[in-house]
């Protein structure tokens, strides 16, 4: 009885040594992912203003391309 437990011993340490390995390997991978959602998040802002500003082109755009230049006053020495 004495010899199972003492081969049970050395398994359960490997066993726990894995288990800390493992739980290493995911606080850095989860460390990781973190940088990268933070870094596409500000991208995305950076994106969405980037939208905003060329909306409001397009819209300049349109509403100048909308107006008939004929129908603009003559100059003052017409």
């Amino acid at each position: 009885m004495m010899a199972n437990q003492s081969d049970a011993q050395p398994s359960l340490a490997a066993r726990i040594d894995t288990l800390e390995m493992r739980l290493t390997y995911q606080d850095t991978m989860i460390d990781d992912l973190n940088t990268v959602i933070v870094a596409q998040w500000a991208k995305l802002d950076q994106m969405q203003s980037q939208i905003k500003r060329l909306e409001a082109r397009l819209q300049d755009a349109q509403t100048t391309m909308g107006q008939n230049p004929y129908d603009e006053p003559p100059p003052p020495h017409y």
